[in-house]
């Protein structure tokens, strides 16, 4: 039996899958928090690892690097190599460098630009060869990437992250995580436009649960703790969403809660929509072209996909596993991929 496990280790999650010649047999991913100390990071790999039990292969990408536990993204990059290499423990470990492919240990310091948060370029490359020409979006928890496939090849024009959102390819812009007012300044309420508060006060996880596109309580797409410390049902974040116009919940309808979320999620998706047309500017993909939806929000990448005309495919159909595991291999798609790829 060949078994490998793909690794995604992220500054909020880490990601993992598992698969025994050629099929997914695992995915699973966990919360982690290494700003607040790397044993925040060790622990969720070691645990990750528990779980998935022994692989002679791994292949690791990596977002955990962009931290404010590290200085810069290259002192990031090579002390979240060494925490993973050091507790997985395997000799056949390798690190994904994006289009340079896989590199050992030993040359990860010199190839630390090309290894930080090169992990969207795994899951695209699972989709080429799949698809001739798409726009493949995966909508995580936290960024969307915007990847166009033309005549099945990766055809991105930025590699780093300052590149990737300069051309459109990169928004942060996620399902659950990041704030609302990153996407507006007012917002509608009672038939006037407010000025929104600028604190911490809610997440757009928020938001999903008072729109009803999250369910109540802990979910694979919204694992990090709510903003007051209060619970995750419809009640709590219709509260904090109403401390972002200056009100307690009490305050609001529902009707107006609801369309107070409604005004958010609309404008976060305005943002995602401008960095399509930036890239349809440019003719990066075909008129004809389907999108590829990937991540915990591709529900929403469905949406987009009706309201523009397209047709839409899911990641999950392009993943050897079980039907059952195919779900959580899409929310996982660059571990999943990392898994099923032969680079």
């Amino acid at each position: 039996m060949t078994a490998i496990i793909g690794w995604d280790i992220g500054g909020a999650h880490v990601k993992a899958a598992r698969a025994e010649n050629g099929r997914l047999v695992a995915v699973t991913q966990r919360a982690c928090a290494p700003h607040l100390g790397l044993a925040h990071l060790e622990a969720p790999i070691r645990e990750t690892l528990a779980e998935l039990g022994p692989a002679a292969r791994h292949r690791v990408t990596m977002t955990a690097e962009l931290s404010d536990a590290f200085e810069d993204r290259t002192r990031g990059v090579v002390s979240v190599a060494a925490i993973a290499a050091r507790e997985i423990g395997a000799d056949d470990i390798l690190f994904y460098a994006g289009a340079r492919g896989f590199v050992a240990r030993t040359d990860v310091a010199g190839a630390a630009e090309a290894i930080a948060s090169a992990n969207w370029r795994a899951s695209a490359e699972l989709v080429a060869q799949h698809r001739r020409d798409a726009l493949f979006i995966d909508l995580g928890s936290t960024t969307t990437d915007l990847v166009p496939i033309r005549e099945g090849r990766v055809s991105a024009r930025g590699a780093t992250d300052a590149e990737r959102l300069a051309c459109g390819e990169l928004a942060y812009a996620g399902f659950s995580r990041g704030a609302p007012q990153a996407y507006a300044r007012l917002a509608p309420v009672g038939g006037q436009w407010t000025p929104l508060v600028n604190e911490a006060f809610a997440s757009m996880a928020d938001v999903r649960r008072a729109l009803g596109d999250l369910c109540e309580g802990e979910s694979a797409a919204d694992l990090s703790p709510t903003a007051d410390g209060r619970p995750k049902t419809i009640a709590a974040s219709r509260a904090r969403l109403a401390r972002l116009v200056g009100r307690d919940g009490p305050q609001l309808s529902n009707h107006e809660a609801h369309a107070l979320a409604a005004y958010f999620a609309r404008a976060q998706m305005r943002l995602i929509e401008d960095q399509i047309a930036l890239l349809a500017s440019r003719g990066a993909v075909p008129p004809d072209a389907p999108f590829i939806g990937a991540g915990v929000g591709r529900i929403l990448v469905r949406r987009l996909a009706t309201s523009q005309g397209r047709a839409y495919r899911d990641f999950a159909e392009f993943v050897a596993a079980p039907e059952e595991l195919r779900a959580a291999a899409a929310n996982c798609a660059p571990a999943t991929a990392l898994a099923l790829l032969e680079l």
